[in-house]
């Protein structure tokens, strides 16, 4: 059907220009004076064109421009999904920030709580040590404070007793002599012995 198609306008558009040289031969062509031949022609060749063409050429041609606009329509409703695919993911990941923010002041936060606590407790743990050394110095002090007067309190009673043979140069019972001293020493003030 199209190679009949192709053939009858192919014979057309070939008679055309013949038909118009046969006229000129018989008179001479005035360009603004209407010719009803070439006219007639010229008309037949486009109602045959046209119908070749809308039958075989316009379809096609429509066809391929509607589906054009079809992958078109379907690329930019693609582009507008994966738009609001890439904004969906935007604010996901930005709720996501948002929340790992939070999340790093709220442990920062909880950092600082547990350092504040972890230094007062060790503050605590030194003053309590502190204290327990400054008891035990004060407890030792105390002791040797305690031995030094009873040291002194020998070396008096000693002191005492050679003092005091000597003076009554006689010979007294060492047992008993110690006895006295010490009662007497005991019966004297501790801070007027310690000054003494």
């Amino acid at each position: 059907m199209r190679s009949l198609l192709a053939a009858v306008s192919a014979s057309v558009l070939a008679a055309a220009p013949l038909l118009a040289q046969e006229q000129e031969v018989h008179e001479p062509v005035n360009l603004l004076s209407p010719n009803t031949g070439l006219m007639f022609w010229t008309l037949v060749i486009f109602v045959v064109l046209m119908f070749v063409l809308t039958r075989f050429a316009f379809k096609p041609l429509t066809a391929a421009v509607e589906a054009r606009e079809q992958r078109l329509e379907a690329a930019i409703k693609q582009a507008d999904e994966d738009r609001k695919k890439a904004a969906e993911l935007l604010e996901q990941q930005t709720k996501a920030l948002d929340a790992s923010r939070v999340e790093a002041q709220r442990v920062l936060a909880e950092a600082r709580v547990t350092g504040d606590k972890l230094r007062n407790e060790m503050l605590e743990q030194t003053k309590n040590q502190q204290h327990d050394l400054l008891e035990r110095a004060r407890a030792e002090i105390d002791e040797e404070r305690k031995r030094a007067i009873a040291d002194l309190r020998r070396e008096a009673v000693e002191l005492a007793l050679a003092g005091a043979s000597r003076v009554i140069e006689r010979n007294l019972d060492d047992q008993t002599n110690r006895r006295l001293v010490e009662s007497f020493l005991a019966t004297v003030p501790t801070g007027t012995r310690a000054r003494g």
